[in-house]
């Protein structure tokens, strides 16, 4: 039954407290409570001082970031070739760490004519196509190399090319000159000069490097650009080089002729007396060429880049060639090794291509202390080869180098390399009290070749205390050196593949076979003597 429930009733009943809750929150909603506001203050202001301080902490490349945590995470989780691509792509893109430091004065040195700021300059390799140049100059590098750089685009050799031998602190390439091309290369230095406005003078319009003094674009550091050669090309043709020099001379302070890559079929047979007077000649005319047509009158250095694995009597004719030219202005001494040293212990080391790193540095030393006993003075050498620390640029510079060159110590020391070996270089010199002019310019008088015995390019004999290789050895000891050459070469290649036979073992042991047709090593001979 229902019950019927009279209106009065209903209306004395008391409200629903969800209505005084409502009218409650509507009242307190008004009033925003300060101690929020000031909270929310504190985490902004927080956040933007520390973004700040992280900042110029970041790009400070002296920080230990970079060098414990960036550069280590980027090689282990990174195959090296993808690693090298990355450190291109942050240095060219302006958000790299630079080194904010001043150069010592103990460390300037002039090189043909011009002052730097310091001897440590960056080896071709790492930057091939121009795209990280003021990346690297901003890092510290008096002296940056781009290249090797050939005339028409190519991929280089297949991948995988790059590997780390991390217990050497070594690397081994066999990149193959992968290459943008000339013209890619020249619109990337183009991109980087002053701009030319309608008020600027007719010399600077005209002028390639637009008003610039150096290519550079800097006072104190100098630009070069290393020339390959591409696969394609004829072996013994040096036409390559020799547009290389027209495209690049307006737009270089300096050009490489490298002909010295272990990874070019052929290029090192450039090296022999014959072809490389050719080659010199060629470049030496065609460099002439480019400062006659400049309107400033811009005559880019001239320099050879060898191999370290050249035995007496080729450096001997490579100094020959070099002082038959009166336009070469330097060496560069050296590209990386096909040699293995016995102390190399890294499994990568029986990968094929050029070895670099610390167990570069005695071949390249040795070499280039060689060569300097056959070159006069006037002839700058430039060192390369297993530089990491000032200690080793010094004693570079006790054989007789103006300046020395780094590329596998950047890969494992990062970003703040550069400054390390400035500093501790710096430090050492001040200790013995002389500056690296001095030091160099005392190793160049005592080892170098007496101007007085250039006459006629025959070195004498009683002239030298280092070395008595002449242009005129005869051919008995040619041949004697021929035999023991192949003998050393017959050596590393019984090594080289009782080690791949040790790795087949193993492979099979552990149930993994090889793949058919794989190439694991290789031998690349040294030319004959033309």
């Amino acid at each position: 039954m229902l019950r019927l429930i009279a209106p009065r009733t209903l209306s004395r009943q008391p409200l629903r407290p969800t209505v005084v809750a409502r009218r409650a929150a509507s009242t307190t909603s008004q009033q925003p409570p300060t101690r929020s506001f000031a909270r929310t203050t504190a985490y902004a202001s927080l956040f933007v001082v520390s973004t700040g301080l992280f900042a110029v902490y970041y790009f400070d490349c002296r920080a230990a970031l970079h060098k414990y945590v960036v550069t280590p995470v980027i090689r282990y989780t990174l195959d090296p070739e993808t690693g090298h691509r990355l450190a291109i792509r942050v240095l060219a893109s302006g958000l790299a760490p630079r080194d904010p430091l001043p150069d010592d004065e103990v460390l300037r040195v002039e090189l043909w004519g011009e002052q730097l700021s310091s001897p440590i300059g960056m080896a071709a390799g790492f930057d091939k196509n121009g795209e990280a140049i003021d990346g690297l100059f901003n890092l510290g590098f008096s002296w940056v190399e781009i290249g090797s750089v050939t005339p028409k685009p190519q991929p280089g050799n297949p991948k995988p090319r790059v590997f780390h031998l991390p217990s050497d602190s070594a690397l081994i390439n066999r990149y193959g000159f992968p290459s943008d091309g000339a013209a890619a290369v020249l619109a990337r230095l183009r991109a980087r000069l002053p701009k030319v406005f309608s008020y600027s003078t007719d010399a600077e319009s005209q002028d390639p490097l637009h008003g610039a003094e150096h290519a550079s674009l800097r006072s104190d550091k100098l630009l070069a650009v290393n020339l390959g050669k591409n696969k394609s090309s004829p072996p013994d043709s040096i036409s390559d080089f020799v547009a290389g020099v027209h495209t690049f001379g307006p737009y270089a302070d300096a050009l490489v002729v490298n002909v010295s890559s272990p990874n070019t079929p052929g290029l090192r047979g450039m090296q022999s007396r014959t072809v490389l007077e050719e080659l010199l000649a060629g470049v030496s005319a065609a460099r002439d060429e480019v400062a006659a047509t400049s309107v400033n009158k811009h005559r880019p250095k001239l320099l050879l880049k060898i191999a370290p694995d050249l035995d007496e009597s080729e450096l001997a004719d490579i100094a020959a060639a070099v002082r038959s030219n009166d336009g070469v202005d330097g060496v560069i001494v050296s590209n990386t090794t096909v040699r293995r040293p016995a102390g190399v212990s890294d499994p990568n080391k029986h990968e094929q291509g050029g070895l670099s790193g610390p167990p570069l540095k005695p071949y390249a030393l040795t070499a280039l202390r060689t060569l300097r006993s056959m070159l006069p003075p006037s002839i700058s050498l430039i060192g390369c080869g297993g530089i990491s620390s000032g200690a080793d640029a010094l004693e570079y510079a006790r054989a007789g180098a103006s300046a020395v060159q780094l590329y596998t110590a950047f890969g494992y020391g990062g970003v703040g390399v550069c400054r390390e070996i400035k500093d501790e270089l710096a430090a050492l010199l001040r200790q013995e009290g002389k500056t690296w002019s001095q030091v160099v310019q005392e190793a160049v008088a005592q080892t170098s070749l007496k101007e007085s015995a250039t006459a006629g390019n025959a070195p004498s004999v009683q002239d030298q205390s280092v070395g008595s290789s002449s242009d005129n050895r005869s051919d008995a000891a040619r041949e004697s050196s021929s035999i023991k050459l192949l003998v050393e070469e017959a050596e590393e290649l019984k090594r080289l593949l009782d080690g791949l036979g040790e790795r087949i073992e193993q492979k099979a042991q552990e149930g993994v076979s090889l793949p058919v047709g794989a190439e694991y090593v290789a031998v690349t001979p040294r030319p004959a003597d033309s």
